[in-house]
């Protein structure tokens, strides 16, 4: 099923969403140039449609602890469908696993993790590197030092420009 066709202003709904998910329907309505009811219903069908997943807040993590984050290659022994579904139906339930990307180039799968430190990460790895029905060929770990650039919204009007 093919998605409904957006316009500018559902576009400007979602953008400013993204910024500001707990924006009042009366601001957001100032905002993208529409009255209160107009504004909510186009949210609400926004919402039942699934461009809109869900909302959220942003936790400042540094202030509960101190996470260490690692992007991690992975490399399986054989590339059959049936054993990338295996794998990920495995990291799937790794509550320390964010993103999860399979990729083109020089290795399978590149994950992000967060863990309390260097030591639960490679407890971590070391568990998976011992279920050897997930056929873990190699892996690569690139511990991040510092974040100067996260962002939490994406530029959806240029994407969307970008397509028409």
């Amino acid at each position: 099923m093919r998605s409904p066709k957006l316009d500018r202003i559902d576009i400007r709904i979602l953008s400013e969403l993204q910024v500001n998910g707990r924006i009042s329907n009366s601001d957001l309505a100032d905002a993208v140039g529409l009255s209160s009811s107009p504004c909510l219903i186009r949210v609400r069908k926004l919402e039942s449609t699934g461009f809109i997943k869900g909302y959220g807040a942003q936790i400042e993590l540094s202030k509960l602890a101190d996470p260490q984050v690692v992007f991690t290659q992975i490399t399986l022994s054989n590339h059959r469908r049936e054993d990338f579904m295996r794998f990920e139906t495995a990291v799937r339930k790794l509550d320390e696993l964010l993103e999860a990307h399979l990729v083109s180039g020089g290795f399978d799968y590149l994950l992000k993790f967060m863990t309390r430190g260097i030591a639960e990460y490679q407890c971590l790895i070391d568990v998976l590197l011992s279920q050897e029905e997930l056929g873990i060929a190699k892996y690569f770990s690139f511990i991040v030092l510092k974040s100067p650039i996260v962002k939490t919204h994406y530029p959806v009007q240029k994407l969307i420009s970008e397509r028409e």
